[in-house]
């Protein structure tokens, strides 16, 4: 039961990983505008994403414009948009595996393979847990390399977005599933052998010729005992000669 409810813990905090990594590769909230110099205008606020730029009017107003051509943009966001959509298919993945590898579920059922399906759902949660960390760790590294830059105009400064925080949180979930799911495999693993020991017999059965004794040794009756086929020298001995059959 213990082992029962934490996969089913590792496998929720893989899940809301999941959930958070697909929430912050839609966001287009990765850079916002950085507020600099002595004519800061605060009537708009620009902000870029993986897939679209969008621009916020103090009116209240959204326009969002999406990146028309994929070989235009720059190779930083390229990567970023592979890895982040990598990430997502990996914990699809691993949030199949992990729900036909847990013991509440009824694949494969008592069976051996139930041990290997939750870990390999958990390497797939730490492997895209890695992958979301990787790309929001970048476009960190990115945004503050330009935001220190003195030879960039304040006009292109931008600051780290919402969505690369939300991608934070969700790789540490992602990451922490992962582990989760993993040890309660290996807990598992450490536990079978004791399992199968106290199984076993203490002692081995008495041997089989203990229990059932030998059958004894067939003896004709001794009204059998004189009852052989007559042969050749027998015939002759009586009197009979097989020349007077012929």
């Amino acid at each position: 039961m213990a082992s029962m409810a934490v996969q089913l813990l590792g496998f929720f905090l893989g899940l809301l990983g999941f959930t958070g990594t697909v929430v912050a590769t839609v966001l287009p909230h990765w850079r916002s505008t950085a507020y600099l110099g002595s004519n800061i205008i605060t009537a708009t606020t620009q902000m870029k994403g993986l897939w679209m730029e969008c621009v916020w009017h103090s009116t209240g107003i959204y326009q969002c414009e999406l990146y028309r051509s994929l070989l235009a943009l720059p190779r930083d966001l390229q990567a970023a948009r592979a890895l982040m959509v990598l990430s997502c298919v990996t914990s699809v993945l691993a949030s199949v595996v992990s729900v036909m590898g847990m013991k509440c579920t009824r694949f494969a059922r008592d069976s051996l393979i139930k041990s290997p399906l939750v870990l390999s759902g958990g390497i797939c949660f730490l492997c895209a847990g890695l992958l979301c960390l990787i790309t929001v760790s970048w476009t960190t590294n990115d945004v503050i390399v330009e935001f220190y830059d003195p030879f960039l105009p304040s006009g292109l400064k931008y600051e780290i977005g919402l969505a690369v925080y939300l991608g934070y949180a969700s790789a540490c979930l992602s990451l922490a599933g992962g582990l989760v799911l993993c040890w309660s495999s290996s807990a598992d693993r450490s536990r079978s052998p004791l399992l199968m020991q106290r199984s076993q017999p203490s002692s081995p059965p008495p041997p089989f010729n203990n229990i059932y004794p030998p059958a004894p040794l067939y003896k004709p009756p001794e009204a059998l005992k004189g009852n052989h086929a007559p042969s050749l020298c027998s015939l002759s001995s009586n009197g009979y000669r097989l020349n007077n059959y012929v």
